[in-house]
């Protein structure tokens, strides 16, 4: 029989650092892996994860609820979209993000966590993520 888990969200199993302008963090619910991302004004995802993933546009299904601030997504095929707090979004691979305006954009990640801003390269190539 399945057990019940119950975890604080401020307390992630793993914690994944971007090259700079944020994090994400990682919460394993037994069958269910959840992300809690942060992304300072300034993060795109085209700059600060890239360099950790290795693949030209962001591969990861995203299933997000946007807490705070404002993010752009912009797809592979030129659709994009403005999300804000409330907003609740399925994103597929081959996009692009950024944040819009001057306020740290906070979200919740219900699919991506599990291989969202996770070093692909060896040990040896992979750029060292500031702590700014």
């Amino acid at each position: 029989m399945a057990r019940a888990i119950l975890k604080k969200a401020g307390e992630a199993d793993e914690r994944r650092l971007f090259v700079s302008h944020g994090e994400a963090d990682v919460l394993n619910l037994g069958e269910l892996i959840i992300g809690r991302g942060v992304f300072e004004p300034g993060w795109q995802w085209s700059q600060h994860v890239k360099p950790l993933s290795g693949t030209e546009s962001c591969e990861v299904v995203h299933t997000l609820c946007v807490l705070s601030g404002r993010l752009h997504i912009q797809m592979r095929d030129g659709q994009e979209l403005d999300m804000e707090p409330g907003d609740v979004a399925f994103i597929p691979p081959g996009h692009d993000a950024w944040v819009v305006g001057d306020e740290v954009c906070r979200v919740v990640d219900f699919t991506g966590a599990e291989d969202y801003a996770r070093v692909r390269m060896g040990r040896d190539e992979a750029p060292q993520p500031s702590l700014q």
